[in-house]
């Protein structure tokens, strides 16, 4: 059938040809201009020697001198803030159980209604709110004073205070909900709570998915669509043919807040959504805003909300179970002290909290591992679907402000929760090297050798 089809096609246009030809004879003759016909290399062999390794440490050596220590410096700062965070929420914690802060607060909400349903929502906003203020200086100083330490904040007091009180408000009202139905389930089910409590949780973390980028992101942000042009017509052509049911694209201004460059493909059964920060519109090329979006499209494309599932199952189970183990525990040596006994009173927050933050402080490599992988898979996937590989280059160098270019595989291991600047760009030269008599990346752009 396609050989008759072929024929078909080849007799139609030879006699289109020939009436052409016919026609030309009987035309006048114009005058010829020559033309310069550059034929591509065979299938095989490159125009060029291509070397990836080289083309990778071509890119990471534009970044250097001050800047390249500013971002190791940045970066290198959040391994020891991890563990002050820790060490900070482990001492708040204590506090409140020792001084009987915790209890007083219990205390206040049976008070209020014999419910011990609605006590524990009571207790929660004031445990949370308490927990705020305890670590509101740890928390002014990273993100807002080493923010602007580093160039990175463009926010007045005001401004980020604003937007902290918005969170917190949020925070507020999320662990109200979720606390709620764990301790109801810790009621109901006793010694099996924390096999429910993860159901429970997982349940929650997945609304939140669904309803965050159309209710909860523009409590700080204002999205508006992306003006009609050339980079929007493009960016939807590829969602469509990769599958993903966004039927516009949005920019929301980011720049009020940081000077980074993001964008995301975020949102589940009918919200889902293409999001672009205003700083990646300003500050990138079109190349680089394609190489970005392409990556987040690819966590969309690739289930990775819905393959983590079972992982982050395994990780909250893990983490229930410790804390079931720990808090019986350390409740029988000293919950006389704390006024705590059981593990379905809220006043036993506190050690739930600190158990809970000592563990993931414990499973951060593993945690890192879970979302690097994530991260390198969207890689691959976005520069199949763009086809701009010294674009994500490009873009990396960008994001090195932030993030440490070139770790030792130690540090890469224990603290990226993406792939290093020098994998990623790594991994986009490897890919062009197998590319490079392909017509579009023939054209260019040249990589740095």
């Amino acid at each position: 059938m396609g050989s008759k089809i072929a024929r078909i096609l080849f007799g139609a246009v030879f006699a289109c040809m020939l009436g052409a030809a016919s026609a030309a004879a009987e035309a006048p003759v114009a005058p010829t201009a020559p033309v310069s016909v550059r034929a591509l290399p065979p299938v095989g062999q490159t125009a060029k020697p291509f070397d990836a390794e080289k083309a990778t440490d071509a890119y990471l050596a534009e970044v250097n001198g001050p800047e390249r220590a500013r971002s190791d410096a940045y970066f290198e700062g959040g391994y020891w803030l991890l563990v002050i965070d820790t060490l900070y929420a482990l001492l708040a914690c204590g506090l409140f159980l020792w001084l009987r802060i915790s209890a007083w607060m219990r205390n206040n909400a049976a008070r209020m209604t014999r419910s011990r349903f609605l006590q524990v929502p009571i207790y929660v906003v004031q445990f949370v709110a308490a927990m705020t203020i305890v670590t509101f200086p740890l928390t002014v100083y990273e993100q807002f004073f080493r923010e602007h330490a580093y160039g990175l904040s463009n926010q007045s007091f005001l401004q980020w205070f604003g937007d902290f009180a918005i969170l917190t408000g949020v925070s507020i009202a999320a662990f109200a909900i979720l606390l709620t139905l764990i301790y109801a389930v810790i009621r109901g089910s006793r010694q099996m709570w924390w096999l429910w409590g993860t159901v429970v949780t997982l349940a929650f973390l997945m609304f939140g998915q669904f309803v965050a980028p159309v209710f909860l992101a523009p409590l700080i942000n204002t999205y508006t669509p992306l003006k009609d042009g050339p980079l929007k017509a493009h960016i939807l052509s590829v969602a469509r043919a990769e599958g993903i049911p966004a039927t516009d694209v949005y920019e929301y201004d980011a720049s009020r807040q940081t000077k980074e460059i993001s964008a995301n493909v975020s949102g589940l059964f009918g919200t889902t959504r293409i999001s672009l920060n205003d700083n990646l519109l300003k500050r990138c090329s079109e190349r680089e805003i394609l190489a970005v979006v392409g990556h987040e499209m690819g966590h969309y494309v690739l289930s990775h909300t819905f393959i983590f599932l079972p992982w982050m199952a395994l990780i909250v189970l893990l983490g229930f179970a410790f804390v079931n183990w720990g808090f019986r525990r350390l409740a029988g040596l000293f919950g006389g002290n704390w006024d705590v006994r059981t593990i379905d009173d809220p006043a036993g927050l506190p050690l739930i909290y600190a158990l809970f933050t000592a563990y993931l402080f414990v499973m951060t490599p593993a945690l890192n591992t879970l979302t690097r992988v994530a991260e390198a898979q969207a890689d691959i996937f976005g520069v199949n679907a763009v086809r701009q590989p010294d674009g994500f280059a490009t873009a990396v160098l960008k994001l090195s402000e932030y993030r440490k270019l070139d770790p030792s595989p130690l540090e890469e291991f224990v603290f990226y929760d993406h792939p290093s600047g020098r994998n990623r760009i790594h991994m986009m030269m490897q890919w062009k090297s197998q590319h490079l008599n392909d017509p579009d990346i023939a054209a260019g752009p040249v990589s740095p050798q």
